[in-house]
């Protein structure tokens, strides 16, 4: 069966679900300024007006292919947090999550473009919002219960959430405008690990020890503030930590 064949339902219309699934295939091969609404009818063996008709506009065609991966995303997010492993490897997967896969990540190529029109267009700056909100409350969340589990020192959760936001969105910047050395996701994994143990340091227990000092051991930091140690709960030393 060919591509547009598999596009289509029973009646011969695409649906939507599929029109945004081209979408961010089309972005990844060929960039969004390749992207039309025309090229896309092309792609999907349907026409121009039938994707107007369930989108009204490039805009809002997509916004949607946004909302659609982040909603992907939210999923592995929700199921992450509900895993039975240590916090900092909770911490260390969900900035494999946040950051893109490289320079022609559809997703941060749709972020980027949105962020560029958002000042004159009220209804993407709130969708913008909601989709960081939900970011934000469950990194706010992973830390919060870090904490509470005594994985990771007292700190302002929320506050420290919105910093490494905002440190990971410059670093997805620099991979989708190809400003990373080799256009590879990893280096920006690494400063993204680095800046994780500089931020939110290690229990410890001995406060005599000083503020962010652990005591030595499997899964914590010693030596200092942002040194990791070698052991099974320290970010980025997990069997899984190496970016893909």
């Amino acid at each position: 069966m060919t591509v547009a064949g598999a596009a289509r339902r029973r009646d011969g219309h695409v649906t939507q679900e599929r029109m945004l699934e081209e979408a961010m295939t089309a972005i990844a091969e060929d960039g969004l300024s390749s992207l039309t609404m025309s090229a896309l009818a092309e792609r999907l063996g349907t026409s121009g007006g039938h994707i107007l008709y369930y989108f009204g506009s490039k805009d809002l065609l997509l916004l949607a292919a946004l909302r659609w991966s982040e909603a992907a995303l939210a999923e592995e997010r929700r199921a992450l947090l509900s895993r039975r492993i240590t916090a900092e490897r909770k911490l260390d997967r969900f900035l494999r999550l946040y950051l893109p896969r490289g320079p022609r990540d559809p997703r941060w190529t749709l972020w980027i473009e949105l962020w560029a029109r958002t000042p004159g267009n009220s209804a993407l700056g709130e969708a913008q919002e909601e989709l960081d909100r939900g970011w934000h409350e469950d990194l706010e969340a992973l830390l919060a219960g870090g904490v509470a589990r005594r994985r990771f020192a007292p700190l302002d959760a929320a506050a420290r959430a919105s910093e490494l936001l905002a440190l990971l969105d410059g670093l997805s910047t620099r991979v989708v405008l190809g400003q990373q050395s080799g256009r590879d996701p990893r280096p920006a994994l690494e400063v993204a690990r680095s800046a994780v143990r500089a931020l939110v340091t290690p229990y410890a227990p001995d406060a005599g020890e000083g503020p962010g000092v652990a005591a030595e051991g499997p899964g914590v930091a010693g030596g200092g503030p942002g040194v990791a140690a070698e052991g099974p709960g320290s970010i980025g030393n997990t069997p899984d930590g190496a970016a893909s």
